[in-house]
């Protein structure tokens, strides 16, 4: 299998700034320049930590394009195309792959429900359609449905489906999955909690929220994993885990964004709708641990 893209260490699931409503096209350049300087190993645009599901297609099409003019050559660019709609899904990732994006994210599809049979046609149908690496990524707290490691199995023998976001967390799973997978098949940590165990199991990295504040450390921490070194990795894995359980105070993105406007790195904590800024007690734990443990502030 030839992954045709190198897809390991931290990759951040990069938020998406608004302003008044729309994109905030100034911080999301800054961002990405940030995440370059840093050392973040690849960007995802367009994910879950990019609100991706209240992006309209041209929104997206605008961020694919910041993306190329900032980072196209430096690191890999990943574009969000999942959704719940086989048709809107094919659509987006072909536009991704015209456009020159180096490989999609395909999230099970939501709200529908279909069965592993359903997501095996689902993946099939859209790999079969494009040549553009394919990343598939179950998250079943979001998604209400868990891609099995029998059918992820499966899927690995189209040449473009090259790696899986996995985030159900469960490392019973995520050993079936090594077990089950060709060793060339790239698994990658879907949360932060679990990136350091399943590169301790051989995987390739991780798909970060807690990237988007921290870039430099979280990359420190995939190189020490990707290097053999895993005391040095797990001493970087607690020293940041209050960071991963603090971005998950309430729903993901809203407290890395309330970090990043605390930071000074983006010029509003804004949000789309159904999500709502932070609670008060919510935002004073954050700011909490972010100046007094962290000193970012």
């Amino acid at each position: 299998m030839e992954t045709r893209i190198n897809l390991q260490g931290s990759i951040v699931a990069l938020v998406t700034p608004f302003k008044d409503g729309k994109i905030d096209e100034k911080s999301f350049r800054n961002l990405i320049q940030w995440h370059l300087k840093e050392g973040t190993h690849a960007i995802l645009i367009s994910g879950t930590t990019g609100e991706s599901a209240t992006l309209t297609k041209e929104e997206k099409k605008r961020l694919f394009e910041i993306g190329l003019e900032e980072a196209k050559g430096k690191v890999p660019l990943i574009a969000g195309t999942g959704t719940n709609d086989t048709m809107k899904t094919l659509e987006l990732t072909k536009m991704a792959e015209e456009m020159g994006m180096d490989a999609a994210l395909i999230v099970t599809p939501y709200y529908n429900r279909p069965t592993q049979n359903g997501l095996f046609e689902h993946y099939k149908y859209i790999a079969e359609r494009t040549n553009i690496p394919i990343l598939l990524y179950n998250v079943p707290g979001r998604t209400g449905i868990n891609l099995h490691p029998d059918t992820v199995a499966r899927l690995t023998k189209y040449s473009n489906i090259v790696a899986l976001k996995e985030a159900c967390g469960d490392l019973k799973q995520i050993s079936e999955l090594f077990l089950k997978c060709p060793p060339d098949f790239v698994i990658l940590s879907g949360d932060d909690f679990t990136a350091y165990p399943t590169m301790t199991l051989g995987g390739k990295g991780v798909v970060s929220v807690a990237a988007n504040i921290m870039p430099k450390e979280m990359a420190t921490m995939m190189n020490h994993c990707l290097n053999g070194q895993y005391d040095k990795a797990k001493e970087l894995h607690f020293y940041l885990y209050p960071l991963f359980k603090i971005l998950f105070i309430e729903t993901n993105p809203v407290p890395a964004k309330e970090a990043l406007y605390l930071m000074g790195l983006i010029d509003t904590p804004e949000v789309r709708l159904p999500l709502s800024n932070l609670s008060e007690s919510s935002f004073n734990q954050l700011k909490s641990l972010l100046r007094e443990h962290y000193k970012l502030l």
